[in-house]
């Protein structure tokens, strides 16, 4: 098969384990910067050109899209999909994954457990928002926050008024969610694809923070899962659309509650972690679907 990864960086460690992957197995692979891509939109004769040439057909598309530039990435990808190329995320689930309230509201629809969560813009009586998800401790994040970034713990009803106020005065959308304190800043990071589950990871914010990723200087080991939250990773994945995802689990003492759907997990702490060979097994999905 003809593959392309649309990523900004192909010297990205998911990049170039991907690319890897998919040559060993015998396939023709091009990374491609969707934003040095342009399109022609018709009926007809759709195409896509870059780096002044049309490009061919492929027969599969990887998305490694940056959520700095999920708006034309996803449209790049689109573009893809109108010329028959199998996506192995298509853009309207990477849409979904990454708008956070959509994903929360089409998540809660469907049954599945999450943290208490209030969002708002402008709220008119902080105290009352503060008051719907539990008081303090509570935590704080910027809707557009990724890695971490953008995300606070406050500890005391003060502390939360003053964190809301500040991101209220950025004219930001703001997440409000109880914290969950018997997770102890550990969370279970799930790598589904398809309907299974490949493996799993309890990632632990280091020393002095409540903060998971690894990018942040989180640890991980490879932890074994229940039933429950193997299937609840399943399903917050399908109820998204997506074909793989990295589900972001936390473990309270009432249940598994879904933190996040990763519609791009990096592969890196997961792989090194647990030593499986995510990327072979995601372009044996492409092969498996691709050609259907």
């Amino acid at each position: 098969m003809k593959i392309a990864i649309l990523s900004r960086d192909g010297s990205l460690y998911s990049c170039m384990r991907l690319r890897e992957a998919a040559e060993a197995r015998k396939h023709v692979v091009d990374i491609i910067d969707p934003l040095s891509c342009y399109m022609n939109i018709n009926s007809a004769a759709p195409t896509v050109h870059y780096r002044g040439k049309q490009l061919v057909k492929y027969d599969a598309v990887i998305p490694r899209i940056g959520s700095q530039i999920t708006f034309y990435g996803t449209a790049v990808l689109r573009q893809f999909e109108m010329l028959g190329s199998f996506p192995l995320n298509n853009a309207l689930s990477i849409t979904r994954a990454r708008d956070k309230l959509h994903s929360l509201q089409l998540l809660a629809r469907e049954g599945i457990d999450l943290p208490i969560t209030g969002f708002a813009h402008s709220p008119d009586d902080t105290s009352d928002l503060i008051a719907m998800v539990g008081g303090a401790p509570l935590v704080v994040k910027l809707v557009e926050g990724t890695q971490g970034i953008g995300v606070v713990l406050a500890e005391t009803r003060q502390a939360a008024e003053s964190v809301i106020d500040a991101f209220r005065g950025l004219n930001a959308h703001i997440l409000v969610q109880e914290y969950v304190s018997e997770a102890q800043g550990r969370d279970v990071r799930c790598l589904v694809i398809g309907d299974t589950v490949v493996a799993a990871i309890e990632r632990q914010a280091k020393e002095g923070d409540f903060r998971s990723n690894l990018h942040r200087g989180g640890t991980a080991r490879p932890v074994i899962i229940t039933e429950r939250e193997r299937a609840i990773a399943v399903k917050a994945t399908q109820t998204l659309g997506l074909s793989v995802a990295g589900v972001d689990i936390l473990r309270a003492a009432r249940g598994p509650l879904v933190m996040e759907v990763n519609a791009s997990p990096g592969l890196e702490g997961i792989e090194r972690t647990t030593q499986l060979d995510i990327a072979d097994m995601m372009i044996a999905f492409i092969e498996q679907h691709a050609c259907g």
